[in-house]
């Protein structure tokens, strides 16, 4: 089992925490001027890189907060976790 480590609570089980999609995603601003294709790409297209990723994760069972993380979607090791807001760690693809 993957123990990822909440910046708030600390390590816990991977069964207490919910995927939020990838980290740092913009919402355009004026979004109603978008066209259709440009709003469909904002929504669905994501970024699928075989190495380190930011994500967005949700500690649902816990402490309820959203959170970023750093993660290797390759080997699935947690290599940092920090708060939104927070710059990325270093060492982000």
């Amino acid at each position: 089992m993957l123990r990822i480590p909440c910046p708030f609570c600390g390590p816990r089980d991977e069964s207490e925490f919910a995927y939020g999609g990838e980290a740092h995603i913009a919402r355009p601003e004026n979004s109603w001027t978008l066209s259709d294709g440009d709003w469909a790409d904002y929504v669905f297209m994501r970024t699928n890189p075989k190495g380190r990723h930011a994500e967005r994760w949700r500690h649902s069972h816990g402490c309820g907060r959203w959170f970023n993380a750093l993660r290797d979607t390759a080997t699935h090791e947690i290599v940092a976790t920090y708060r939104i807001g927070e710059p990325t760690p270093t060492g982000r693809r």
